[in-house]
């Protein structure tokens, strides 16, 4: 059985800091394609980080670059988003998905993913 599972979220202050992983279990993540996104209550969900399986080219959306670093251990079968610097912005449910990838092409957008995770909840507030 295909399955992503996230962990690593809850509540944190802002200008702190969480590790959101993402574990594959049923399939092999070393052939796909990642990405993580995230989706605020009444808001588009939105990409925020991918990363690639072939060369290890990452993505970030502009409101988290210089934040956000997304990495993967194949080995772990796992994909990893640290993120430092949370903003009270940054709140959302976040959600990691995959995507078989035969090119060096790195999607973006979610429409072009396969398989999803439920989500883990990031809550940056004081």
């Amino acid at each position: 059985q295909v399955q992503l599972v996230e962990s690593g979220g809850g509540l944190v202050q802002p200008g702190g800091s969480l590790r959101l992983s993402c574990t594959a279990s049923g399939f092999t993540l070393a052939s796909y394609a990642i990405g993580w996104f995230r989706q605020a209550p009444g808001k588009e969900r939105q990409v925020v980080s991918c990363i690639s399986s072939r060369d290890g080219t990452t993505y970030h959306r502009n409101s988290v670059k210089g934040r956000f670093t997304i990495s993967r251990d194949n080995a772990k079968n796992t994909v990893y988003l640290q993120m430092d610097s949370l903003k009270p912005e940054d709140t959302a449910l976040y959600f990691c998905a995959a995507k078989i990838q035969s090119s060096d092409y790195l999607p973006t957008d979610r429409y072009e993913y396969q398989y999803w995770g439920q989500g883990t909840q990031v809550t940056v507030s004081s």
